[in-house]
């Protein structure tokens, strides 16, 4: 635990807004986790909104009880916050247009190649390598001060920077997918870094010994491909677990295959729409099926109970309802059970 004056703190009295998730009062110097919220969706091939989903998780996640059963002194941890950057909020919206242009071109039979499109298409990419580079300078500074980070998105193509700054710090680390989407697509719609090629990407570092992708509901040829040629790539489609557990197989015993994939070193990677569309009715690519809210818990519970270190984490693909808090409210509390269980999961309390 931090070093700070616990006593005059109510754990049971109210949040106030104070600019940190869940009201927490720590800064991010004393802070053992921080969140690192990226406002940006530039690539959302369907339904915007992601890049507001920080905000609504900021908002929402005022209406969290500190008090964790998993981790009941989850409060005295420290959890910081950086603060949700306007300049990238505002640069997302301007590319964004540009982006939208690009998809709906191919939709009327144009292609990505076309060279009507590639100066658009080199603002694009260009300005995801930008941010790209924020995400990675930011998560390794953070990183050199001993912190541990969650980014928050934003579209799924948000974390690669932190991944690749983990590399650095741990060498050799697996990632644990929760989505609905097997996301390895190669420069999708033409965008090198579309929220559907994270996963391709992140296989290009040469750290990644593991993705286990779980939930996965939506997926075309070419990807099945490569996960199948890929040694490194286990799936548990979403179909599978399900006539598994119609078969009378218990979650825990699915879970328990689905850790022995994994190495000591996991880093989660959740897009809410692993979940099913109830819990998350307004993110961009909704599927049927997926998992259940405390099917996911149990899943992290499970890995966490294996002994595995869970290195890092991003939650994405949140977008808030024009009419209800219902999105913010459920990845609000899906984020204070990763940021925990991560913590719990480096053996120090």
């Amino acid at each position: 635990m931090i070093q700070k004056n616990l006593e005059d703190i109510d754990p049971n009295y109210l949040s106030r807004p104070n600019g940190n998730f869940f009201g927490l009062p720590y800064t991010i110097e004393e802070a053992n986790i921080v969140f690192l919220p990226v406002p940006w969706d530039v690539t959302t091939s369907y339904q915007a909104g992601a890049a507001d989903g920080p905000k609504a998780i900021l908002d929402a996640s005022l209406q969290v009880e500190w008090y964790d059963h998993h981790c009941p002194d989850a409060w005295k941890i420290g959890h910081g916050t950086i603060p949700i950057d306007a300049n990238i909020r505002e640069k997302n919206k301007q590319i964004r247009s540009v982006a939208k242009s690009i998809i709906e071109y191919q939709y009327y039979e144009g292609n990505y190649q076309d060279e009507a499109i590639q100066n658009e298409l080199k603002i694009v990419n260009d300005a995801c390598i930008d941010l790209n580079n924020w995400v990675y300078t930011q998560s390794k500074q953070l990183l050199h001060q001993n912190k541990l980070i969650g980014v928050i998105g934003g579209d799924h193509s948000v974390p690669l920077g932190l991944m690749k700054a983990l590399e650095e710090i741990h060498n050799n680390y697996g990632i644990l997918q929760i989505d609905a989407h097997a996301d390895l697509r190669q420069a999708y719609e033409g965008f090198t870094y579309s929220h559907a090629s994270i996963m391709s990407n992140a296989l290009e570092l040469d750290g990644i010994t593991n993705l286990v992708q779980i939930g996965i509901r939506d997926i075309c040829e070419e990807e099945l491909t490569q996960a199948t040629n890929d040694p490194r790539i286990s799936i548990f489609h979403d179909w599978q677990l399900k006539t598994n557990t119609y078969q009378g197989i218990s979650w825990d015993k699915q879970c328990q295959e689905i850790i022995a994939k994994l190495p000591e070193k996991v880093y989660i990677s959740f897009d809410i729409d692993g979940l099913d569309p109830r819990f998350c009715p307004h993110t961009g690519t909704p599927v049927p099926g997926g998992l259940d809210f405390s099917q996911a818990v149990y899943l992290i519970q499970c890995l966490v109970a294996a002994n595995k270190t869970i290195i890092g984490f991003d939650l994405s693909e949140v977008a808030p309802g024009l009419t209800d808090q219902w999105d913010g409210n459920v990845g609000a509390r899906l984020l204070y059970k990763l940021s925990n269980f991560m913590y719990v999961s480096q053996k120090q309390i």
